[in-house]
């Protein structure tokens, strides 16, 4: 590894592909900023994650990385690299684990490249942690570890993400989709990008929409994939929610879950976007564990019941019962709901 003789000036950050991790990826980014607040950060970012580096007032530009989940393309990603030369990066720090995240840095060139051992990369990456994954189980943590040098320890508190919305913003995504709620709002999240083994039944959605309904307008927010979930649930609800799922970018539902008095999510993108802003809510979790990527908010509360088979972290359940999720009852999660907003 190269010596360090000072602080780093301009440093690249490969951000993570999933929304979920590019949000707890901002814990890094704040760590970045509190050991050198002269720092120049830019995130390397698909598209559909750029949204939320704008919202984050430590990174400076945003760069959009144009490759999709699995594409190699290399000689794409050298012409990019070549490009990337004239910026004069210090260092770039490398959050996914793939051999592909790590061609960019190397071709452009950058002295100082950070990341953890993973995947053949040892040779792109100069500045290769091997990472304690006992001494670090959460993802913010190994997140926020690699703005320490090497062998140092995590420096704490973690200050957790947070992504900012302003009352312009809320009102113009307002306007944009027609939207003038009478009660306060409740957001449910029912995605989950992962797969089905992380979603909680359509039907459990539609039960508590019905309970909370006679209190609260309920929106339903989510991708265009999500948007057949969100008409079952809607349906099955009878129409006790308004399904908003496929009708905003990225951006327009982080301005529609600030609008939110609290949030009901699967372990889910949206889910770390609510807790980033700081908002009551309860998160379900079936195949996946809080012990690794939980909801970074001290205004969130966990809805999960404890099963010998769970968390066994399968997109599908591979039982064919999928009771982690199917036993989770909505009245459980209503009580839950009561205890957050008292």
């Amino acid at each position: 590894m190269p010596a360090i003789t000072e602080l780093p000036k301009r440093i690249l950050i490969v951000a993570p592909s999933w929304v979920g991790d590019a949000v707890m990826a901002q814990v890094l980014f704040k760590r970045l900023r509190e050991c050198n607040a002269n720092l120049v950060l830019d995130a390397l970012s698909p598209a559909w994650c750029a949204p939320l580096f704008s919202r984050m007032p430590e990174i400076d530009s945003v760069i959009f990385n144009p490759f999709g989940h699995g594409e190699l393309k290399i000689g794409r990603r050298y012409r990019l690299g070549a490009a990337l030369r004239e910026k004069h990066y210090d260092q770039a720090i490398v959050l996914p684990n793939s051999l592909k995240s790590a061609l960019v840095p190397f071709f452009a060139s950058i002295p100082l490249r950070t990341g953890y051992v993973g995947e053949m990369r040892r040779g792109l990456l100069n500045d290769a942690r091997i990472l304690q994954k006992s001494r670090y189980p959460l993802m913010v943590e190994r997140f926020a570890l690699l703005a320490e040098k090497k062998n140092d320890p995590l420096h704490r508190p973690l200050k957790y993400p947070s992504l900012s919305s302003s009352p312009a913003q809320r009102k113009a995504v307002m306007k944009k989709l027609g939207l003038t709620p009478e009660k306060p709002v409740a957001v449910f999240c029912p995605g989950a990008e992962y797969g089905p083994a992380k979603r909680w039944p359509s039907e459990h959605f539609a039960a508590l929409a019905k309970m909370l309904s006679k209190e609260q307008d309920i929106w339903l927010i989510g991708s265009r994939k999500d948007r057949d979930i969100g008409e079952e649930i809607r349906t099955l609800s009878d129409d006790a929610c308004l399904n908003l799922c496929g009708m905003t970018e990225l951006d327009d539902a982080i301005d529609l879950i600030a609008q939110a008095a609290f949030v009901v999510s699967n372990d889910s993108g949206l889910m770390h976007v609510a807790a980033a802003l700081n908002k009551p809510m309860v998160a379900i979790y079936g195949s996946s564990s809080p012990g690794f990527t939980p909801p970074l908010s001290e205004k969130a509360v966990m809805a999960k019941i404890e099963l010998p088979c769970s968390p066994c972290f399968e997109r599908i359940c591979p039982l064919g019962h999928l009771d982690c999720m199917m036993k989770l009852m909505p009245e459980a999660v209503h009580a839950k709901i009561m205890e957050i907003v008292r």
